[in-house]
């Protein structure tokens, strides 16, 4: 299962989608939102900023906003072409593909 994070702001109604929510139901795909701040989600949270900094922000260092975003697409373009196991060991790539 792949985590995806929001922002949702306090103030927004209780039916608005953001774009991400919008996009996933024209996909006709499945989700589940948790609730902000809760104890037991804390430590997937961290873990994911744990590992995005070991495997990008400490190993690169950018010299402008346009460097950043080439850099996050090489390295984004990279992870989804390993297989992983909550896909049955075919990468995001290939999951993608075979959904369409």
């Amino acid at each position: 299962m792949a985590l995806n994070f929001i922002k949702r702001f306090s103030r927004t109604k209780e039916g608005d989608k953001t774009l991400f929510e919008e996009q996933l139901l024209a996909y006709g795909i499945e989700y589940q939102r948790i609730r902000p701040y809760t104890p037991r989600h804390n430590g997937k949270v961290e873990r994911s900023h744990r590992r995005d900094n070991e495997v990008f922000y400490s190993l690169n260092k950018f010299s402008s906003f346009e460097d950043f975003e080439s850099k996050l697409a090489a390295l984004n373009a990279f992870i989804n072409k390993l297989p992983i196991r909550p896909l049955n060991y075919k990468s995001p790539v290939e999951a993608f593909d075979r959904f369409l």
